[in-house]
């Protein structure tokens, strides 16, 4: 009997076994079967499709086909208005055409979702409630999902200045190297663009496109100036002007970039040492919500304990 029961045990475990094997190995042929559609189409320009797409690819293309469709409904009619609302896309380093219509069709998605669910909440579990108050809060809901996608591209475009801020002193550095060594300000900056790559995607990014744009016969100015309404930051923009301004009276551009890397590495050290101000005032509310609190129970917890033991034995011999 024990003999059968070993057996069905080591059945069972080499059935399991294969299973996950089984799976394992679909998995690698699945993404070397991926890699290789890829490749394909990377050849042949990308002009031919998979001809059965997966389950999730098709649910994919259906939501992006849906969500662009309330994104047309919804979208500003006036040209001036997607004009402005390219230039916020790119600030976030969004460049599709399409980037506007997704955005407003987001919008609109979680608006509805959210007022939706408040009102089967309503039904469900909250019946109480009166119906002028269970409008004001589904038309509330339906507000903070329309203006949630607003706040998270203001979040995406602040942390992308803040990345390209971080990184333009070191990028600056190896700019006036590459300079000095001799080579000339486009090949610099193509230079500097793939160096960044792995500590800065985001600055290697931007100067790979400058770098396309000078490549494509645009004007070193005019790319430049595109540069600095990309990334809207100061630093970046006094930057530009500085390259112009050499390129236009003849100056040294190594001795110019030089004294700039300096300043802007001052500005670093500067903006590290205001953070660092600051931080005993950021302090006080944990300090006062987390930390006194524990301290105060520890240190005058014992005597509280004392003086109710006193006052029980006071109370008890009266």
């Amino acid at each position: 009997m024990i003999e059968i029961e070993t057996l069905i045990f080591f059945l069972v475990f080499a059935a399991i076994m294969l299973f996950f094997l089984g799976m394992y190995f679909y998995g690698g042929y699945q993404r070397e079967r991926r890699e290789l559609i890829g490749r394909i189409k990377e050849i042949k320009g990308g002009n031919q499709s998979e001809e059965n797409p997966g389950f999730p690819a098709a649910i994919k293309t259906r939501w992006m086909q849906g969500i662009q469709s309330l994104g047309i409904l919804v979208k500003p009619k006036r040209e001036e208005d997607l004009s402005h609302l390219r230039k916020t896309f790119l600030k976030a380093g969004f460049r599709g055409e399409r980037a506007p219509i997704i955005f407003f069709g987001m919008k609109a998605f979680l608006a509805m979702i959210l007022a939706v669910g408040f009102i089967v909440a309503k039904l469900f579990i909250l019946k109480t409630m009166p119906h002028l108050q269970s409008m004001f809060f589904a038309i509330l809901f339906a507000l903070i999902g329309y203006y949630l996608p607003s706040l998270w591209l203001q979040i995406r475009i602040s942390n992308r200045k803040d990345k390209i801020r971080r990184g333009l002193p070191d990028a600056l550095d190896l700019m006036v190297v590459c300079v000095e060594a001799g080579t000339g300000l486009d090949a610099a900056i193509n230079r500097v663009g793939e160096e960044m790559k792995f500590t800065n995607k985001v600055l290697s990014e931007e100067f790979r496109i400058l770098n396309l744009e000078l490549r494509a016969g645009k004007q070193r100015r005019d790319a430049l100036k595109n540069l600095a309404l990309r990334t809207d930051l100061e630093d970046v923009s006094s930057l530009v002007t500085l390259l112009i301004q050499t390129e236009r009276f003849g100056t040294s551009i190594g001795q110019a970039l030089r004294v700039h890397s300096d300043s802007m590495r001052t500005k670093r050290y500067q903006r590290a040492e205001e953070i660092a101000q600051k931080m005993p005032v950021k302090l006080i509310f944990p300090l006062i919500l987390f930390i006194f609190p524990a301290l105060l129970v520890v240190t005058l917890g014992p005597a509280v304990i004392q003086i109710l033991r006193g006052l029980m034995q006071l109370t008890t011999s009266r």
